[in-house]
């Protein structure tokens, strides 16, 4: 007779349920799993056979077999143990085959039996729910899995401890979700002082996540500007939460069950690879984009980053999703994020400056930018120059708004656009407007039409370009707690699209 347990085999932020079946017939002794196991799951024997012999169970003398059903999907890494450990215990009658049939169980098997963490607890969590089961899991990974709130969590040490529990002796309590976590850096934007145009571009990038560009010399303070961008972004609502805290459960990035709702803030090297930004490598796990969902995604030294890397993020950018696609996967990863890039306006910084420019200037700055594409600078909404501070005004007194007082604009504006997009599946922001929603809520007065109608044939507008001025209008337009796009929105809102050093 074949006992079952079962686990679940992760395709992006997507759990497929796994039937772990395990058979025991007469036969020459072996310990075989079958069913497309990567090298983790096929070594899951000898890890099982060690923690079952450090609790005294010895193997039954006779041919084992463990197949994880379905055999034709790829299954990868160490929570298999548990399951399979599971499955065989139930095979020879220790554990109640109902009770375990019950349950969907993750964990790595040290050798003598503790139950090690593992990656995926909280996706796992959901799909037990889907299911209709409990989920078992090792204890660090209780906090996190029990955030999903729709199925009982059960969190054991070792693997003594579940024998103990679904054989009545010491039941598991159910686990509780883990502390919201913040781990905001209290970097202010008072601190800066001058770049008040830039501060503009910020609040209005937040407001909508409408994607930024900044362009100066070295030592202007764009790296600055952009490490207090989270500081004013508004937290993560429940649902948001849960969607970027299952990408970074996959990539093991949540710490003792902590869920947190600040907004992620992701600044990989320009070094990284395509495969560490769009997604990739073994098992095509999430890329930086993907762990920027619902965040931020700052590049720094943007022209600096490889072709071939930049020109992946248009459709990305466009469709809030990226398919990685592999020769044994195909995997889907959400990455709606606010691209926030930085770029000196030449390669040697100073363009803008006859008495430090090298002696290439000004055909090195358009030989430098031009390093951008255009679609992708089309993709833009905000362009800004940031031009250097000079010395006498680094000793005056902060000038501007602090991070709370923005953050409070920004976070009345975010509040009406939710009012306003309820009960528009897929809208939340007014960057993701488009066709029919964005004319009903984005044309302007006739004065703000007749004032985009020029801007668009004087200097060139296309399509793209076109809609996004009308999006930053609209919230421009919140920001000002204005119903109507009025003219001075959109003039605003133009004057971000063209500016000296990136033109359209």
């Amino acid at each position: 007779m074949v006992a079952k347990a079962y686990t679940v085999a992760f395709e992006g932020v997507e759990a497929r349920l796994v039937e772990v079946q395990c058979a025991v017939s007469p036969g020459m002794p072996a310990f075989t799993v079958v069913g497309l196991p990567d090298k983790a799951v096929s070594e899951a024997k000898e890890r099982v056979r060690a923690a079952l012999s450090a609790m005294s169970i010895a193997l039954p003398t006779k041919k084992i077999t463990i197949n994880l059903s379905p055999a034709d999907l790829p299954k990868e890494g160490s929570h298999f143990d548990l399951p399979i450990a599971l499955a065989l215990l139930a095979a020879i009658d220790i554990l109640p085959r109902d009770e375990v049939e019950g349950t969907v169980a993750l964990g790595e098997l040290a050798l003598d039996g503790r139950l090690i963490a593992v990656i995926g607890a909280l996706p796992a969590a959901m799909a037990a729910a889907d299911s209709d089961r409990a989920l078992l899991c090792p204890r660090a990974c209780g906090a996190e899995a029990a955030w999903v709130g729709a199925t009982e969590v059960l969190a054991a040490a070792s693997l003594d401890e579940v024998v103990r529990h679904y054989t009545g002796q010491s039941p598991l309590p159910p686990a509780e979700a883990g502390e919201v976590v913040s781990a905001r850096n209290g970097r202010d934007m008072a601190e800066v002082k001058g770049q008040e145009r830039a501060k503009r571009a910020l609040e209005i990038a937040a407001a909508g996540r409408h994607h930024m560009l900044m362009v100066g010399t070295p030592g202007s303070g764009k790296s600055m500007l952009a490490a207090r961008l989270p500081g004013i972004l508004p937290p993560l609502s429940a649902v948001e939460a849960l969607e970027t805290s299952m990408i970074h459960s996959l990539a093991g990035l949540l710490s003792e069950g902590g869920i947190s709702r600040d907004r992620p803030f992701r600044e990989p090297h320009h070094t990284a690879s395509m495969a560490a930004i769009v997604g990739g490598g073994k098992g095509a796990k999430p890329g930086e984009i993907s762990l920027a969902h619902n965040g931020v995604l700052f590049l720094d030294e943007f022209p600096e980053f490889p072709r071939q890397v930049l020109e992946t993020l248009r459709q990305p950018i466009e469709t809030g999703e990226v398919m990685v696609a592999r020769a044994n996967a195909h995997i889907r990863y959400p990455c709606r994020f606010l691209l926030l890039a930085a770029a000196n306006p030449c390669r040697c910084g100073y363009l803008s400056d006859p008495a430090r420019a090298c002696a290439k200037a000004p055909l090195c700055g358009d030989d430098y930018l031009g390093r951008i594409s255009g679609p992708l600078m089309d993709r833009f909404d905000l362009r800004v120059d940031v031009p250097p501070v000079a010395y006498a005004d680094l000793d005056l007194p902060a000038t501007g708004d602090s991070s709370a007082s923005i953050a409070a604009r920004v976070a009345a504006a975010r509040a009406r656009q939710a009012s306003r997009y309820a009960d528009t599946p897929g809208l939340r922001v007014n960057a993701d407007l488009e066709g029919h929603r964005l004319e009903e809520v984005a044309t302007p007065d006739a004065q703000g039409r007749a004032l985009i109608t020029r801007v668009a044939e004087r200097m060139g507008l296309t399509a793209r370009g076109y809609h996004r001025v009308l999006r930053v209008a609209r919230t421009i337009a919140d920001l000002d707690a204005s119903a109507q796009v009025r003219a001075p929105h959109v003039a605003e809102a133009v004057s971000y699209r063209f500016s000296p050093t990136a033109k359209e």
